[in-house]
């Protein structure tokens, strides 16, 4: 089961809506996923010289002041923070890997959510809705969001368990399926000095495209190596600073519709949660081909956007 939800926006004057627009194409993935939910938002990026880290606790009642003035006392740099409810968006000037160890030492019960430049992840156990509003999103402003509904087959329902996952760099992965060679590449990847925070195989599949990027592979040869690479059935939605993509594998036995309008790019698993949206009646709609990359954005997808609208018009209902 599970449910996707993706949405770019291109229309700039509908940036301020983003929050209002992604929130019920959640919610009709509800009864793919009423376990937890969790979204990647990408908005208000950092200066070049700093971070931001998506943090999350078990309480709401977490000293998030406290925590930031702490690392920033001891890794000399500059730290704030943003509490919204369980989770904290921390902004510093401190050295990535510094700070995720000084959190390590010294707050093992905080979890590093995901980071980079612009990415701000939430996720929680609970009903889309519950966890949507919790959190506030429905403000939220931005130009594109990546959303997940899950209904924990294969591990406990957790927040540390759901989508999205990132690890590291701005990109986030949400995942339909399953992978079958997950603990294997896991190991692989622990070997090469990759950490996970859960035992979920989307993490695996998350932590593969990030070390592919950090070896300077391109996202679009990334996720074709991934073809070979990821054994298992899947569909991915990836979000990235620029904006996202689509994989599903070469069999593409789980469902996924993708519909284009001159105002936004959408994804979901069903239809249903892209008929929410305004002029979806007037929407370009199709079916993803299997092991095909499709993605929106500026030009770091090296080219793949111009890709995506060629295949659009290939497989258009």
């Amino acid at each position: 089961m599970c449910g996707i939800v993706g949405l770019y926006l291109k229309n700039e004057a509908l940036y301020s809506q983003l929050g209002a627009l992604f929130k019920p194409m959640l919610i009709e993935m509800t009864g793919r996923g009423p376990d937890s939910a969790g979204v990647a938002i990408y908005r208000d990026p950092v200066a070049d010289d700093q971070v931001k880290f998506s943090l999350a606790h078990e309480s709401s009642e977490y000293d998030w002041t406290s925590l930031a003035a702490n690392l920033g006392n001891a890794l000399s740099c500059r730290a704030d923070v943003t509490q919204r409810d369980t989770h904290g968006i921390l902004t510093t000037s401190g050295a990535e890997k510094d700070v995720q160890q000084w959190l390590a030492d010294n707050a093992p019960d905080i979890r590093v959510v995901g980071s980079g430049s612009s990415v701000e992840i939430y996720k929680e156990t609970g009903l889309p809705e519950q966890v949507y509003e919790r959190f506030g999103l429905e403000s939220a402003q931005g130009r594109h969001m990546i959303g997940h509904t899950r209904m924990a087959t294969e591990s406990a329902v957790t927040t540390a368990g759901s989508h999205p996952f990132a690890t590291g760099a701005d990109l986030c992965l949400v995942h339909n399926g399953s992978l079958s060679n997950h603990n294997r590449l896991r190991e692989e990847l622990k070997r090469k000095g990759v950490t996970f925070g859960s035992e979920n195989d989307s993490e695996v599949a998350a932590a593969y495209l990030t070390w592919k990027l950090r070896q300077g592979v391109s996202l679009k040869d990334a996720l074709e190596e991934a073809l070979d690479d990821l054994d298992g059935f899947f569909t991915f939605c990836i979000g990235t600073s620029d904006g996202f993509a689509v994989l599903r594998d070469p069999i593409a036995c789980k469902h996924a519709v993708l519909a284009e309008t001159d105002d936004w790019v959408a994804m979901a698993t069903e239809y249903r949660a892209i008929a929410t949206l305004p002029g979806a009646e007037q929407a370009k709609v199709w079916e993803p081909r299997p092991a095909t990359v499709y993605a929106w954005g500026a030009e770091t997808l090296d080219g793949m956007a111009a890709n995506a609208s060629e295949h659009a018009d290939q497989g258009a209902a």
